[in-house]
């Protein structure tokens, strides 16, 4: 049985006086029962809780910026999102159910494989889960966060073969269409590199969070884990249907063949860096080509406080290329170094991060880019 993971974003679940867009809602939940009616698992992750909570305590003010402010919204307005989906559910006979996540529950391996067994019984119910951020208590999210990147570690999180980012716009286009007259859709993408991330401008949607930018960044967080990922109108009709059965669907981007195990995908996309090792050429190399474990001996640098078992960033020549699990705390890491620096003797296996516990992100996301 396959799944897929619907993305939609305020701008489509909110009209622009700030109720909720039952047109979209009601033609997206109709999709939603063809595809589970054919055997398609479908979970939904929404946006829309800060939008419409604002619209009700707004009086008519512009989004506030403050973060106390749009806890407060989201606290106001997710009940209001859940209702208006389940109100569109139910026109099919469907359930929806909420599932709010917040950073913890994918930082924490536990909590983690917590939520999935939550969302693989609320599919096994025959329930759609409808995601979103728990905006109300997580301000990392509301402050500089949105839900593409929620959206793209679900798509994972449910081993989903296709992941929709429905939104307000057609797609990827080769240049600004609000200000290039010659700007064209891409239709596909193979391999995201920086020129495609460049194409991707900043939100223009002002009740959103995300903007281009961000759902390119989910594009490849999903591709890595073998997922397709699609950007497109979530106004067009059938928008889902035809792009699950391949048709020319705004921008689509090739999942890749070859994936990292389901603990690697964690550990380089699901976890925040806590800190980073700045490291020479010679360990580089070993980690790069020869598939060897971080030792201290090849650490040159080391920023923040972290303690073992927390996600760290692995820097080179040319910037950040792994990331991985400490094996020592920062503070013995920068003990190791001084020992070296003093020509003290430091144990035989010094490491800081093994690589088991290692993702090399130069295999998880590089590539050249190839568009159609």
């Amino acid at each position: 049985m396959s799944t897929v993971v619907i993305k939609v974003g305020s701008s489509s679940v909110t009209t622009r006086d700030g109720a909720a867009n039952v047109a979209v809602l009601t033609s997206l939940c109709e999709e939603i029962a063809a595809l589970k009616s054919s055997g398609t698992e479908v979970v939904v992750v929404t946006s829309g809780a800060v939008a419409l909570g604002w619209s009700a305590i707004g009086n008519g003010a512009p989004r506030p910026r403050e973060i106390v402010a749009l806890q407060a919204a989201s606290a106001v307005g997710q009940h209001r999102v859940m209702e208006a989906w389940q109100g569109c559910l139910s026109e099919f006979g469907l359930i929806g159910g909420q599932v709010l996540l917040g950073s913890l529950d994918f930082g924490h391996r536990q909590q983690y494989l917590h939520a999935r067994h939550t969302l693989r019984q609320l599919l096994d119910f025959g329930v759609v889960p409808i995601v979103n951020e728990n905006d109300a208590t997580s301000d990392e999210e509301i402050r500089f966060g949105d839900n593409d990147r929620l959206a793209a570690l679900v798509a994972q999180l449910v081993d989903a073969e296709h992941l929709l980012l429905l939104t307000d716009t057609q797609g990827l286009f080769t240049a600004d269409p609000r200000v290039a007259a010659d700007a064209s859709l891409i239709s596909v993408v193979e391999e995201i590199d920086e020129e495609v991330l460049a194409l991707a401008g900043g939100t223009r949607s002002q009740v959103g969070s995300g903007g281009m930018a961000s759902k390119v960044a989910a594009a490849r967080i999903g591709t890595a884990s073998g997922v397709t990922v699609t950007i497109a109108l979530a106004e067009r009709a059938q928008v889902v249907t035809d792009a699950l059965a391949g048709k020319s669907v705004g921008t689509k981007f090739l999942a890749k063949e070859k994936t990292l195990s389901a603990r690697k995908l964690w550990i380089a996309f699901a976890l925040t860096s806590v800190g980073t090792v700045v490291v020479d050429a010679g360990a580089e190399r070993a980690l790069l080509q020869e598939g060897r474990s971080l030792l201290s001996a090849g650490v040159t640098e080391i920023s923040g406080n972290f303690d073992a078992g927390d996600a760290i960033s692995v820097l080179g020549e040319n910037g950040l290329f792994a990331r991985g699990l400490a094996s020592v705390s920062s503070t013995a890491a920068r003990e190791l170094m001084e020992a070296k620096a003093a020509g003290r003797q430091t144990p035989s296996r010094s490491e800081i991060i093994h690589r088991d516990d290692l993702v090399l992100l130069v295999e998880a996301t590089e590539a050249n880019s190839k568009m159609v």
